[in-house]
């Protein structure tokens, strides 16, 4: 049995060893590539030198902002993916996530390169803990842990930031194709009235807000309408927005009334929306149950027999 779990150790000692050299690797490369772009930054950026103000705070925390920015982007630039196909999925996908930055994909490549770095010294910083002999299972969960968190960290991150958005978005939706219609029936063209509602739900919704700013530049750019409201559709990723894209590209190809059309469209979706909160309502008191168990009903119960219970004991101790 011994035999095998230093055999066990060893295997794990030499693993963590052939994925730690070419981290290793991988990272001083980035860091030096880092490095080179911030000298340069530096070098081209006029009164960059925060030397002269040593006692600046912020100048100090500026940099360090900076160089950790750097340090990143030339991370995700050394794991940049050559796929052109798989770096629009990974952008799309971010972008519904709220991310709109251009280097969003290199971010994203870096934090999940960073994070199998954290999970590798991790498991290293375990290898004397298993080797002692006392905490091998303990050691192994932890570094299970550590590689589940490091493989499916960074996607759940997105994940939970989309759910986010898509709730945002799902809740503004009808806000916008209401707004729309009253700025289409007071006289103003389709483009002209996107301008308007970007700027009106501009504080209450503002991811929404930041796709509606991409699509009207997509239409002073000069794209064709239809693409560019699909690209909308597409970034918001809602079953309605496509919808609402097929119904303009219809109304535009057939010639039928554009305010008409969108105000049957925005009833629909606020009794959409309305369903969804009375289904939400619904749904309250069965996620309700396990929080009254564990902890609402424990306390009612101490409350009503705690006292029967003290005069039990008193009439017991008279006795």
């Amino acid at each position: 049995m011994s035999q095998a779990l230093t055999t066990a150790n060893l295997l794990t000692a030499a693993a963590a060893a052939l994925i730690g050299l070419p981290t290793s690797y991988l990272v001083l490369q980035g860091l030096r590539q880092a490095r080179m772009i911030a000298g340069r930054r530096r070098r081209l950026t006029p009164g960059a030198d925060t030397t002269s103000s040593p006692g600046s705070q912020a100048a100090r925390t500026g940099a360090v902002r900076d160089s950790l920015l750097d340090t990143l982007r030339g991370l995700g630039q050394r794991l940049a993916i050559q796929d052109p196909s798989k770096v629009s999925e990974i952008r799309l996908r971010l972008i519904q996530a709220g991310f709109f930055s251009r280097e969003a994909v290199t971010f994203y490549m870096a934090g999940k390169f960073a994070a199998l770095i954290i999970a590798t010294i991790g498991a290293v910083l375990l290898l004397p803990w298993a080797i002692s002999g006392g905490g091998g299972a303990g050691a192994m969960g932890l570094a299970v842990a550590l590689a589940i968190g490091a493989l499916l960290g960074p996607d759940h991150v997105v994940r939970l930031r989309r759910a986010k958005c898509d709730m945002e978005y799902r809740d503004g939706f009808p806000d916008l194709l209401d707004l729309l219609v009253a700025s289409i029936e007071a006289g103003l063209s389709l483009d002209a009235a996107v301008t308007r509602v970007g700027d009106e739900l501009a504080r209450r919704y503002p991811r929404l807000t930041e796709h509606l700013r991409f699509l009207t530049l997509e239409l002073r750019a000069g794209r064709d309408r239809r693409d560019a409201w699909q690209s909308f559709a597409d970034r918001l990723g809602l079953d309605e927005a496509r919808a609402f894209a097929t119904m303009l590209r219809q109304a535009e190809e057939m010639g039928t009334s554009l305010g008409d059309t969108l105000r049957v469209f925005s009833e629909d979706m606020r009794v959409k929306r309305m369903l969804r909160a009375e289904e939400n309502a619904m749904a309250l008191p069965a996620k309700l149950i396990v929080p009254l168990i564990l902890f609402i009903f424990p306390c009612l119960l101490g409350v009503i027999m705690l006292p029967a219970i003290y005069s039990v004991m008193q009439i017991m101790g008279s006795q």
